[in-house]
């Protein structure tokens, strides 16, 4: 059976845009896409309806109807769900069952409306699940399989956790080019920090064997501020991120590298949990 994508929809077209990209970077495995819908009536429950509903109030039958619609435009076999619950439990449950390789979502370029799905979406199924989560910008140039991945990582060893080590055969299904980008917003102490970082990525496994992705270094600089130039300087189509326990079942998204990046990225992020362990003197993770 082919692997499935979750994606969370809720209609916009940053909703649409995410759910194509996905099936972008799912059509190598010929992965089959989960359309998520949170419904919830802004009558019965006015303080759940998020704020990217702001378009015009549709019934069940009249959501169903266009998650159908958006499945037939997506050239890709794709399945809709409407849910009620909230989002982690809709998510976690929807999980279960599918058992996705990863989990997608659109963005606003709103501030307010990107901060909103960050803290009370993305977060709290990143909580939930664990699992890779794709967050596609409104900005993001996002209309073709990923050719050129940037890989930002500080220069503390990591272990990908089990559903990051599932998507790595999708990583490898693109056939792209791979960078490796430290960003040291100090002068560091230790000279050989990029190479720590290109090292730990070789030995977490996320990458083919045979990949040679190359060190792309910046000091003296923020992290977002470094990472977003390094997007530009290599011309990557997509971008990787680490979520970290200490990250993740903390405030991964408040005034976070993560948070900033998304709001200047034209490329999509992916961000995959790992299991790292405490250790003296870690350097600050980059989301």
């Amino acid at each position: 059976m082919p692997p499935s994508l979750l994606v969370l929809t809720n209609l916009a077209a940053p909703a649409e845009q995410a759910a194509r990209y996905a099936a972008l970077l799912g059509a190598p495995l010929h992965a089959r896409l989960v359309l998520l819908h949170l419904y919830h009536n802004p009558v019965l429950d006015p303080e759940l309806v998020t704020v990217t509903t702001a378009q015009a109030y549709r019934s069940q039958a009249e959501t169903s109807v266009a998650l159908h619609q958006l499945a037939d435009r997506l050239n890709t076999p794709a399945s809709v769900e409407v849910s009620v619950w909230a989002a982690p439990e809709a998510v976690d449950e929807a999980v279960r069952r599918h058992k996705p390789l990863l989990l997608a979502m659109g963005l606003s370029a709103e501030q307010d409306i990107l901060d909103h799905l960050l803290h009370n979406q993305a977060l709290p199924v990143l909580r939930a699940t664990h699992r890779p989560l794709l967050l596609v910008p409104a900005a993001a140039t996002a209309g073709s399989r990923p050719r050129r991945v940037v890989l930002a990582v500080d220069a503390e060893e990591f272990t990908p956790n089990a559903a990051t080590r599932a998507v790595a055969p999708l990583l490898a299904c693109w056939g792209a080019d791979f960078t490796v980008v430290h960003v040291a917003p100090t002068a560091e102490r230790e000279a050989f920090a990029g190479q720590r970082a290109l090292g730990a990525v070789r030995l977490s496994g996320l990458l083919p064997a045979a990949t040679a992705p190359m060190l792309y270094e910046s000091k003296r600089m923020p992290a977002a501020t470094g990472i977003l130039q390094a997007l530009e300087d290599v011309q990557a189509d997509l971008l990787v991120l680490l979520a970290r326990p200490r990250s993740f079942l903390g405030r991964l998204f408040h005034q976070s590298v993560t948070a900033q990046v998304l709001r200047g990225s034209r490329v999509p992020v992916l961000l995959l949990p790992v299991e790292a362990p405490e250790q003296p003197g870690w350097m600050p993770p980059m989301c």
